[in-house]
């Protein structure tokens, strides 16, 4: 693997007596695609949020590109390079799709920064073109599908050094859930960190390189997405195959 981009040791999460994230360890290298998988409940979200600062951790050390992030605020994460596209994509209805895309840059300023942001606006309407065919529609006009691509351009918009997307495949229909992750690995192919939190682990675990699985908190199994995959308990209990029984909702919480 090569040097981390964003190192994470002992993170810790809490809301008020419940322990939501229990110390948990990883690490994305540079140019990595990771997937963390795990039932509703494991506290997938919770780390995303943390590791964006959108909630306060309780406990453990991130660091981005080396640099230790405590004290750091979201605005400032973004604008030392990380960007997360949340679970129900948050874009604003009432802008069209390229003054949403615009709101992604709002940190960047000057005249190189003018040329860069033109240059980033053709990129990502190249990666997705649906979204050149509707920037003068409002976002709220959008289908789910093409919501959740403006979340992921107007996220790409601020020049992110890793993308941390949360659930993109979520309450979209199964051909546009395709497209969506076809625009993941092509964002992963032009050299971008990202790390995925999907709850359709078939679909993470076949774009990811690597993976973790999330469990009541805490980080259970991890390795290549590819033999995590043919893990027969990893099968069992995320792919939903025939004869299999569902994680115990006890542990999974």
């Amino acid at each position: 693997m090569s040097a981390p981009m964003l190192e994470v040791r002992g993170l810790q999460v809490a809301y008020g007596g419940i322990n939501a994230v229990k110390g948990i360890d990883l690490s994305i290298g540079e140019g990595e695609l990771v997937c963390l998988i795990g039932a509703n409940g494991a506290g997938k979200t919770s780390t995303l949020k943390a590791l964006a600062a959108m909630i306060r951790r309780s406990g453990g050390v991130v660091k981005l590109a080396g640099e230790d992030t405590a004290g750091l605020a979201s605005h400032q994460l973004v604008r030392k390079g990380l960007a997360l596209v949340p679970e129900g994509r948050g874009i604003f209805g009432q802008l069209t799709v390229l003054e949403n895309l615009q709101m992604g840059a709002y940190h960047r300023s000057g005249r190189d920064a003018t040329r860069d942001i033109a240059r980033d606006l053709d990129r990502v309407y190249a990666l997705m073109p649906r979204l050149f065919e509707r920037r003068t529609q409002t976002g709220g006009t959008l289908s789910g599908g093409e919501q959740q691509m403006l979340a992921i351009g107007r996220a790409l918009m601020s020049k992110p050094r890793i993308l941390l997307l949360d659930e993109p495949s979520m309450g979209l229909a199964p051909l546009m859930v395709q497209k969506v992750l076809e625009t993941v690995q092509a964002v992963a192919k032009e050299g971008m960190t990202l790390l995925l939190v999907e709850q359709n682990a078939k679909l993470a675990l076949e774009v990811a390189g690597r993976a973790y699985v999330m469990e009541s908190g805490r980080i259970t199994l991890e390795g290549p997405a590819r033999e995590l995959l043919a893990d027969p308990k990893v099968r069992e209990a995320y792919l939903g195959e025939a004869g299999s029984s569902p994680p115990n909702e006890a542990t999974l919480a």
